[in-house]
């Protein structure tokens, strides 16, 4: 088992992309706290889960709330290793000049300031520990090669590659290692929100045409990546960007 003895903090774990990551790190032995804003949905999946796991209601743009699902962590398991920062919200496809200032900070709030939240409420706890940890940030392919349309969503997602490898620098020397993921869009719940109202199942197809592969990402995709990078298998990897996309970003 490659997390045996882990303990993980994953934010958003209750559907899609974090809900994949939760699995499989159950699988790989690790303990998890499943952070997410529903915690109904939240406790339905763990219902049908490990005893590993243990849900918890966060929300990850309130430093109060994250620095509880930290201490969650060391609480029920004696230690954290892990943060995956999976938690984010998407935007129905709009201009920029239609995009309200309240929007706007929400998605700065929810993709942006949470992942610094976990970042400064983590970090202290892995240098107490003093052996190191692993943080992952998910970002999207959004930042690399964004489509028209999610303008501020994207430039949320693009705050975080130069946030991902400053902090890596910042934290190299604890032996903290802070790695980030691009997924392309997937199968998941936050898709319907990217393909508007407008004729969802024409632009749906519209973006697999865009994907050399011919699909969207699956969870299970993202989950495989996120065990490797926070395994000790990727202990000598800080400060990447992976992309898992099926080619979108070439």
């Amino acid at each position: 088992m490659r997390l045996k003895n882990k303990v993980a903090v994953i934010t958003g774990g209750a559907s899609g992309f974090g809900e994949g990551i939760v699995k499989k790190f159950l699988e790989e032995g690790a303990k998890v706290i499943l952070a997410d804003i529903n915690y109904d949905l939240a406790q339905q999946v763990v219902s049908n889960l490990s005893k590993e796991v243990i849900p918890f209601k966060a929300d990850v743009s309130k430093g109060a709330d994250t620095e509880n699902m930290i201490r969650a962590a060391i609480e029920n398991f004696g230690k954290i290793d892990i943060l995956v920062q999976n938690a984010a919200i998407g935007m129905k496809p709009k201009s920029l000049i239609d995009t309200s200032e309240d929007e706007f900070d929400r998605l700065f709030n929810i993709n942006v300031k949470s992942v610094y939240l976990g970042a400064k409420k983590v970090i202290p706890e892995f240098i107490k520990q003093g052996t190191g940890g692993a943080i992952l940030n998910v970002v999207s392919t959004a930042a690399l090669r964004p489509r028209p349309g999610l303008t501020v969503y994207n430039a949320t997602k693009g705050a975080l590659i130069p946030m991902t490898k400053a902090l890596a620098l910042e934290v190299a020397s604890y032996g903290i290692r802070v790695n980030g993921i691009c997924p392309v869009a997937g199968e998941t719940p936050m898709l319907k929100d990217f393909l508007g109202d407008d004729d969802p199942k024409t632009n749906h197809k519209k973006f697999i045409a865009t994907v050399p592969l011919g699909r969207l990402a699956m969870p299970e995709d993202i989950a495989n990546a996120s065990l490797y990078l926070c395994s000790q298998e990727a202990n000598f990897i800080t400060g990447v960007m992976l992309e898992i996309d099926g080619g979108r970003t070439i």
